[in-house]
């Protein structure tokens, strides 16, 4: 799911745990396992950032100022929080 608001872009991903990491959180301290993966999660991201951002750009036709980012290992969602340099123009989607 993505939705805008403005100059902001959220992207909203569920079922994103992978089995290795449900598996972490139920075999360590619940902090302690939560706490591995969003650091994981966070590396990652700020590793792929370039890209994400351009991604978004290319999309979007806006340039990306800033990229928020955070995981929620109870529920298995993570979002995205892309501050835009202006808000994007949008066509209406076709239905069937």
């Amino acid at each position: 799911m993505r939705t805008c608001l403005g100059d902001l872009l959220l992207v909203r991903l569920q079922g994103v745990l992978t089995a290795a990491e449900q598996q972490l959180v139920k075999s360590l301290p619940q902090e302690k396992g939560r706490d591995l993966i969003k650091q994981v999660r966070t590396h990652s991201v700020e590793t792929a950032r370039p890209v994400l951002e351009a991604m978004v750009q290319e999309v979007t036709g806006v340039k990306v100022l800033n990229l928020h980012h955070n995981i929620s290992t109870a529920a298995g969602e993570e979002v995205v929080l892309f501050t835009l340099d202006g808000s994007p123009a949008f066509r209406e989607a076709k239905r069937n």
